[in-house]
């Protein structure tokens, strides 16, 4: 029998949010979607490896030996328990839930937070199709055409959701091209431990996880950290981390500025080889009471406006960095140029020579926004050659068009890394710029103040424009010379 395929997947899990469409809010899909891969996964991976020891061992304590399982299923949380149910399904459901929770502590808070027992929103009918038609495909691992097939198809929903969800969607999804870019950029390596303090569905940790497949290291070695306020979105970067099989990981709840939940035992802040991030851009309320109350002693080079909270997200990952550590965060042009309190914090980064690069993105790159942003490239272990220099890229006008937002392609991401990776001057695209010239600008970063990208005007031959105008002028008379000689032959002018 015929594997399933990754495209059969994605268009079996995309259908499922058709019936949903109408009840409920679009940004809303994913919980309930997640929620019922999620359990379906469990359950058929759980059969699988309990009918896999019955055979191999000739009984059937594979059924209720939890050692012999990654998670265990109890029996009312089994798809079967919940397939022939009729009456209350978003009461079994939720009880499913609770059960793989009690039975799994490294699931503990995940589903929970899932509520399917609004019949307003999700009345038996809808749930019943629902459960039909997770029904009709088998999620066990023999039944899979490829590895981390369920992890590739989760990435690809999250996605999917994100368009559909529009402005909303960038509370949770930052566009992978964006994120593969970063990660390109500040390259994580096997045995490092790297956080994203604003991990949203969890995107940028599992990138960094495929590139270090890509250079041909062990991610099983990698610790990865974050932390996300948004209780839904916490759950589904739980899940998405699940379904890849990375399973050695610590995602925190909570708001990061106002209570940073990455601590060690000593109850300091955790540190990192790599931190990457997309804080939402100029948060109004942030923290900045909580801020000033701060004993991490993470605002040292100042505090940000309460209307911005750009750089209080900058010098939490600038704490949370080894002495060996760097960064890669997405920031808005604002943070470059703005004065005030912000070009203190920016005149202090700049000074310590914390900053190794900033890199300019294309405008509309991002839901909810279209304004252009920026990457800044902390590193607290600069070479000798990068020391006392900022490095300053202008990608903004290499993308494709999209029909909603621009798109960074392949070979724009190429194009970026290559010119970090080299450190050279290049004509109208980036430089090296010494911190000096930086402070004789009032340490405005502004990436035009650097990079001049304006096309030179054309020098115009005068004599053979008048040439070229004196000829035009010939040919217009002689068509008008002619044009009359046919109106007075037919009869029009005399």
């Amino acid at each position: 029998m015929a594997k399933l395929t990754l495209q059969e997947l994605e268009s079996h899990l995309w259908e499922s949010a058709n019936i949903l469409r109408g009840s409920i809010d679009s940004s809303d899909y994913k919980n309930y979607i997640f929620g019922l891969l999620f359990l379906k996964r469990l359950s058929d991976v759980f059969i699988e490896r309990a009918q896999e020891i019955e055979q191999e061992e000739k009984d059937d304590y594979g059924w209720y030996d939890r050692d012999e399982h990654q998670f265990f299923v109890p029996e009312r949380a089994r798809w079967n328990h919940i397939q022939v149910q009729t009456t209350d399904i978003g009461n079994e459901i939720n009880k499913a839930f609770e059960a793989l929770e009690e039975e799994n502590q490294a699931l503990h808070g995940v589903l929970a937070s899932i509520d399917f027992n609004d019949k307003d929103k999700l009345p038996d009918k809808m749930l019943m199709q629902l459960v039909q038609h997770f029904s009709a495909i088998d999620l066990s691992n023999s039944n899979l055409s490829e590895p981390d097939m369920l992890g590739r198809a989760y990435e690809y929903l999250i996605k999917q959701f994100a368009d559909d969800a529009g402005k909303k969607g960038g509370e949770f999804y930052t566009p992978s091209k964006v994120v593969k870019l970063i990660v390109n950029l500040i390259k994580p390596e096997e045995n490092m431990r790297v956080s994203d303090p604003t991990v949203g569905s969890g995107g940028m940790l599992v990138q960094s996880v495929d590139y270090i497949k890509s250079q041909g290291g062990d991610p099983r070695n990698l610790s990865l950290h974050g932390q996300e306020n948004n209780l839904n979105t916490w759950a589904i970067c739980k899940m998405n981390l699940l379904l890849h099989g990375l399973s050695d990981h610590r995602i925190e709840r909570g708001d990061t500025i106002r209570d940073p939940q990455l601590l060690g035992d000593d109850k300091e802040l955790l540190l990192y080889d790599r931190v990457i991030a997309n804080p939402p851009f100029s948060l109004k309320n942030w923290g900045r009471e909580e801020a000033e109350a701060d004993e991490y002693g993470r605002f040292r080079f100042g505090m940000p406006p309460k209307t911005a909270g750009d750089f209080a997200f900058v010098q939490h990952m600038l704490s949370t960095l080894n002495h060996q550590g760097k960064a890669g965060v997405v920031m808005p042009h604002g943070v470059l140029f703005r004065g005030g309190a912000e070009g203190k914090i920016r005149e202090g980064l700049v000074k310590e020579d914390f900053i190794e690069a900033i890199i300019g993105l294309p405008s509309n790159l991002f839901y909810g926004t279209g304004i252009p942003a920026c990457i800044m490239i902390l590193n607290r272990n600069k070479t000798q050659e990068q020391k006392g220099k900022v490095f300053i890229v202008d990608g903004s006008n290499e993308y494709q068009e999209g029909r909603n937002q621009n798109i960074l392609r392949d070979e724009d991401i190429e194009n970026i890394v290559q010119a970090y990776n080299a450190w050279e001057d290049q004509e109208k695209y980036c430089r090296i710029v010494d911190l000096e010239e930086v402070e004789e600008n009032d340490y405005n970063l502004n990436i035009a103040r650097y990079i001049d990208t304006t096309e030179e005007e054309e020098e115009i031959d005068v004599q053979a424009a008048v040439g070229d105008l004196k000829k035009l002028e010939q040919e217009r008379n002689d068509i008008e010379e002619k044009m009359y000689g046919y109106l007075k032959e037919l009869g029009y002018v005399k």
